[in-house]
């Protein structure tokens, strides 16, 4: 069973959108974009625990906690503002074709899209195929003063005009939809409490069927006093008291310390999987082991979960890099794309981006501050597969996060352009640091491949700057930089190398040389005690820093610079980078995940 197409109306941080999945996808973009909400809207239709929550949604569900909204029609006060999620799922299971037949419908798996009525001659596979579309409506019942969602077949013929076919908590089990959250589902996942991963399993394997009686009982019969013998009169000293007020018939005692309320439910929160690490530990509650090692624990229960439904498991899981190694992150990723049906994963980690392919990533980013938008990184221009995995962790991935990429031909500018611009951000205030702004710096590790990662930047819909050295071009070649770049900056010498010695003040270049020297840094190369004269000096230090690209001693350089004697043709090229990214009065009014502006109350449909 896999998901292929999701609309979201008023929830959380997305006021409105729709995106297709093809399979196996990772969520990417931007902090408070709308990753965790997709997941979210995704429980809310196929979870099949989320709706029996109490209540199911709340204020904060709703786009900017706007659940009423005053009314067009004459004599009403108010309207609500209803929640509406859409979910398409494909590739049905029997059981679930069996269940649910009278509300299949047919999906278009080259066009996507439904077939519409009075089209059933075309539904010929593979191109179509069977679908389920579910849908969950959520609002605010005025007359109860509460808030209500359910979930509804879309295609629901045989109900009445009007309504719509609810969908039974023993029809999304089918689903096998799973949702670890970050962090939070790790501080349950291991309890007994309804819901949890452990609870899951219990029910899935039907091992639960006389726990709770049996430990009841067991419970019940476990003599407390006994081991605290002194407790007698005190608890006799209470029954006297007591029966000066209250009557009682009962033979003996009256009062009775057990262990529990006996109940399930009471029972389901003390009860803990404890764990033991080592030799010499004794077992501990598993909220006390390490949080890397909880994730893992929680993801040896996904996998068990997974095996036993192995046809109809569908994962979402936030950020697995949380507390964990690259190695766990890799293995983590590897298991969901190899031994899931469908996996849903957001993550910032480059360890786990690099395991997906550029068609199952799903890059998101906001038209306006109330629409999601998506791209497949696979659709994008400029950048081929093979590139995509080669450059994932040196620091595309942090790329295609930012708001705008400074696109440097060597490792050399690479280094030493960041050094310049924290000088100077250090020394005027007024400027709005490029951390802050969201832009970062990447090495196209040559000059042939700046155009490359400039459009696949400018796809993704970036702020694109280029710097590189003066080369003798055809016009039509320094055309395509000017077109493609918002800010295009050839600097005037034919290396890095010649612009430091040429820029730099030639006492910062000898500090430079004689700290190495001192230090022991230049390994075998020569560096004289006596300084030579300035021409001679400059070509010394050119030469050491052409030797030396990777070591960081262009950023070394600038590092001993005031801000008046930083290299111009650096500095010229940031400010017009500054110039793009003003510095803002106040904070930035960025929609958030979950977050709302003050606003009124909306309604159930």
């Amino acid at each position: 069973m896999k998901i292929v197409n999701l609309i979201i109306t008023n929830f959380r941080g997305i006021k409105n959108a729709e995106f297709q999945f093809d399979g196996h996808c990772l969520l990417v973009g931007p902090n408070n974009v709308g990753k965790s909400t997709i997941c979210e809207a995704l429980d809310l239709v196929l979870g099949p625990d989320r709706i029996s929550r109490f209540p199911p949604i709340e204020e904060f569900d709703f786009h900017n906690a706007q659940y009423i909204a005053e009314s067009n029609v004459e004599g009403v006060d108010f309207e609500t503002v209803p929640i509406r999620i859409e979910v398409i799922l494909t590739e049905l299971s029997e059981e679930v074709e069996n269940r649910c037949g009278q509300h299949l419908e047919f999906w278009n798996t080259e066009e996507k899209c439904l077939l519409k009525t009075g089209e059933a001659e075309e539904a010929n596979p593979p191109k179509v195929v069977s679908c389920l579309r579910l849908e969950t409506l959520g609002g605010y019942n005025v007359d109860e003063d509460e808030f209500e969602a359910q979930t509804y077949y879309s295609h629901s013929p045989t109900a009445e005009a009007g309504e719509l076919d609810r969908v039974s908590k023993a029809v999304k089990q089918m689903f096998g939809f799973l949702y670890l959250r970050t962090i939070r589902t790790g501080s349950r996942a291991l309890s007994l409490e309804r819901g949890s991963l452990l609870d899951v399993i219990l029910r899935l394997e039907k091992k639960s069927a006389g726990l709770w009686e049996k430990a009841i009982k067991r419970l019940r019969n476990l003599d407390i006093e006994i081991d605290a013998p002194h407790l007698d009169p005190v608890l006799q000293s209470i029954e006297d008291r007591l029966s000066k007020y209250i009557a009682s018939d009962v033979d003996g005692r009256a009062t009775k310390l057990y262990v529990s309320q006996l109940t399930r439910e009471h029972l389901r929160k003390t009860m803990a999987f404890f764990l033991s690490l080592s030799k010499d530990q004794m077992p501990v509650p598993f909220q006390q082991v390490g949080t890397g090692t909880l994730n893992v624990l929680v993801l040896a229960l996904l996998s068990f979960i997974a095996e036993l439904k192995p046809n109809s498991v569908i994962f979402a899981m936030e950020e697995p890099e949380i507390a964990l190694p690259p190695h766990t992150q890799r293995r983590i990723a590897d298991y969901l794309l190899n031994n899931t049906t469908q996996a849903f994963v957001t993550s910032h980690s480059p360890f786990v981006i690099e395991r997906f392919e550029p068609s199952q990533i799903l890059l998101l980013s906001r038209k306006s501050g109330t629409s999601v938008s998506s791209m497949k990184i696979s659709d994008t221009n400029g950048l081929k597969s093979k590139d995509f995995q080669r450059y994932a962790r040196r620091g595309l991935t942090e790329c295609m996060l930012s708001k705008g990429v400074i696109i440097v031909e060597g490792l050399t500018e690479f280094h030493a352009l960041p050094v310049v611009a924290r000088l100077m951000e250090e020394n005027d205030p007024v400027l709005q640091p490029l951390d802050i702004s969201g832009v970062v710096f990447f090495d196209a590790e040559s000059e042939s491949n700046i155009l490359k990662f400039g459009t696949f930047f400018k796809t993704l819909g970036l702020k694109t700057f280029s710097y590189y050295d003066y080369a003798k071009r055809e016009q039509e070649k320094k055309q395509q930089f000017i077109d493609l770049f918002d800010i295009d900056f050839e600097h005037p010498y034919k290396g890095f190398e010649q612009l430091l010695v040429s820029e730099v003040h030639v006492d910062r270049l000898w500090e430079l040389l004689n700290d190495l020297r001192e230090s022991g840094d230049n390994g075998s190369f020569e560096i004289p005690i006596v300084r030579p004269n300035d021409q001679k000096l400059k070509e010394l230090a050119k030469s050491a820093l052409k030797g030396s690209k990777g070591i960081g001693w262009a950023a070394r350089l600038l590092e001993n610079c005031s801000v008046a004697e930083l290299p111009k043709s650096v500095t010229d090229f940031l400010n017009k980078v500054y110039e793009t990214f003003p510095k803002s009065n106040g904070i930035e009014d960025t929609p958030q995940e979950g977050a709302v502006e003050e606003g009124a109350k909306a309604n159930f449909i």
